[in-house]
């Protein structure tokens, strides 16, 4: 919240009020540069004083959008596929390189989550073909890739007969 003079004027963080802000959003959780950015430009007295903090941030190593890519990729590995991580990272405004590569672990591994996915959410194998692509919709809105769904529903099914 933006501090007020009397006269009801909005006052902006001094530069070392800035950083103070900034190292207190980094000291909770990651964040990417420009998920910093847009936190903390409300309160920055210009784009370019912003500018400098986050770029000193950065050289220090107190800011990284690899660090935060890997650490959010493994937050949503556990419900999502590869391709749905790479989407929120791009959302959250890493470069397209850095989520591929945070993402990459996640393909990895991605037949042994979809099928543990489809076995917490449904008891019994799909018999039907309407259920069949009920899951694979499912998963396919998880973000999982085409050939992980159908291994999956292929191994669920044969798997509990």
């Amino acid at each position: 919240m933006l501090r007020r003079r009397a006269s009801g004027a909005e006052v902006l963080d001094t530069p070392a009020e800035l950083k103070a802000r900034a190292l207190r959003l980094l000291a909770r959780r990651e964040h990417s540069r420009a998920e910093l950015a847009r936190k903390l430009a409300p309160r920055a007295e210009s784009r370019a004083a912003l500018e400098r903090l986050l770029d000193e941030l950065v050289q220090k190593r107190q800011l990284s959008d690899e660090r935060y890519a890997e650490t959010r990729a493994h937050q949503l590995a556990r419900k999502y596929g590869a391709a749905r991580i790479v989407q929120d990272l791009r959302a959250k405004g890493v470069a397209e390189e850095a989520a591929e590569r945070a993402a990459s672990g996640a393909r990895e591994a991605e037949l042994a989550r979809a099928r543990a996915i489809l076995a917490g959410k449904y008891r019994e194998p799909a018999t039907t073909r309407e259920e069949r692509a009920r899951r694979a919709r499912f998963l396919q809105s998880r973000g999982f890739s085409h050939e992980a769904i159908r291994r999956a529903l292929a191994l669920s099914s044969e798997g509990e007969d």
